[in-house]
This record gives C-alpha cells, sequence and structure tokens, in this order.
C-alpha cells in the first residue's frame, strides 16, 4: 500500500506546485472615501467595495480588504507580490505601472470651493490662481501639476484635505463628482467650480500579479456591468450611474 499512496501524495504535491496562484490569497488594500469604500464597523463596504467583494466570491478566491491611508495603500500594490489597490484612477502616468481590472466606474473629478468663499472661476485657467488641496499620492495631485497649478496642498488623506476645504484654510479641492452630489445631498456648504478630469477607476495590481486571475477577475467584473449588478450596487449606496 505504500507505493500507492506515495505517488498520490507526489500527484498533489505537483499539482499544488503547478498552480501556486490558485491557493495564493489575494490582498485588497484601500482607503477611507465613503460612500465608495468605507468600514461599517470592521466590515468594509462601499459601492466600490461591494463590487470587488462580489468578483471575488464569484471566482472563489480568498482575499483580504485593508483600509489605509492611500499613500501607503498604493505603495503596497506597487511593491507588495499579490496586492491590488482600490480605487485607483487608470490614467497615462499609472498605465505601465500596474495590471488593471476595470471600470468599477468612469468617474469625473470636479474642483470644488466652500459655499460662500471668494473664489470666482470658471475655467482652469482662473483656477490656478488658487491654493488647491489634494491628498498624498492621488492621482489628482498628478493632473494638478500636469495642468500647471503652482499652489498644491498635500494633505495626509482625503478627509485631512475637506477638512482644509471647510475652515478655508485651502481654496479648492478636487473630489469626486459622484462624492460632490452625496455631500450636497447631505446640506454640506459645498460648491462646485469646474470639471478637471475624466477618466475610469480600477483595481490595480502588482505588475507580477497572476495573468490568469487577473483575466478571471476582469471577467467577473465584466458580468456584473452586464447584468446590472454593478448599477444596482450604486443605486444601493444613493449613487446614480448615466447611461
Amino acid at each position: 500500500m505504500r507505493k500507492p499512496l506515495l505517488m498520490i501524495a507526489t500527484s498533489l504535491f505537483s499539482l499544488s506546485f503547478l498552480s501556486p496562484a490558485r491557493a495564493e490569497t489575494v490582498h485588497f488594500t484601500t482607503e477611507e472615501y465613503p460612500p465608495f469604500n468605507y468600514r461599517d464597523g470592521k466590515t468594509p463596504v462601499g459601492a466600490i467595495t461591494d463590487q470587488v467583494r462580489k468578483v471575488m466570491a464569484d471566482i472563489g478566491v480568498d482575499y483580504t480588504i485593508t483600509s489605509m491611508p492611500w499613500a501607503r495603500a498604493y505603495g503596497q500594490a506597487l511593491s507588495d507580490p499579490m496586492t491590488c489597490a482600490f480605487a485607483t484612477a487608470h490614467n497615462e502616468e499609472r498605465d505601465q505601472l500596474f495590471q488593471w481590472v476595470q471600470p468599477l466606474l468612469i468617474d469625473r473629478s470636479i474642483l470644488i470651493k466652500h459655499s460662500g468663499s471668494k473664489v470666482t472661476a470658471t475655467t482652469i485657467g482662473e483656477a490656478r490662481k488658487y491654493v488647491v488641496g489634494t491628498w498624498r499620492d492621488d492621482y489628482t495631485e498628478t493632473i494638478l501639476r500636469r495642468n500647471g497649478f503652482p499652489r498644491i496642498d498635500v494633505g495626509s488623506d482625503f478627509k485631512a484635505s475637506l477638512k482644509k476645504l471647510m475652515s478655508d484654510r485651502i481654496d479648492l479641492m478636487p473630489i469626486s463628482e459622484f462624492y460632490f452630489d452625496k455631500l450636497k445631498a447631505e446640506g454640506n456648504a459645498v460648491e462646485r467650480v469646474v470639471v478637471l478630469s475624466q477618466q475610469p477607476m480600477a483595481i490595480a495590481c502588482q505588475k507580477d500579479f497572476p495573468r490568469d486571475l487577473l483575466n478571471r477577475m476582469q471577467t467577473a467584473l465584466n458580468a456584473l456591468i452586464a447584468d446590472g449588478t454593478q448599477k444596482q450596487i450604486f443605486l444601493k449606496y444613493g449613487l446614480h450611474l448615466g447611461d
């Protein structure tokens, strides 16, 4: 009996050796950016997080989701094996840095001001004369610099920049158009100034992430978009996707 048992054990070992990626856990990093990504107690939730959870459940792969400051979340996805950050803006500067699963949404970034402030701008050119706040390693910092904004205040995270805006320590800040609509609906004193950019938001995976696993994730995301699940998830959080 020893020989057959040995052959079975050897075969099982060989199978596991040939498919290591399937046995590994995918580690997702994200930030606190409600209603897209946030924690309800200890549970990660949100209009983007729910899509990630559904994708991973549909393909049957183990995963973790950890919330942290965006600079750290982004940095880990750049360097750590089996790690992906969401929701990451897919732009020209980042294209070759990651492997991508998208779109979690097509988003417009707009510049906003605190209601009642003295900011008067209707174009990007006019907005350049003001202090604009963003947060470390967010894609909007790159867009602001590309557009020649000379005075950029870089905070630790989104909440810190929003707090500065509401206390008039900065004049403008970029924000997701979806999130601006939520702030307005909640009665916050903010006003739209001008559109800054438009881009797909995506899952950005470390460059050596297994291609077969990435393809399975993309197929699962395509399916939840096609069957209307993505739109229903956004509606659950009070967000409306355009047709």
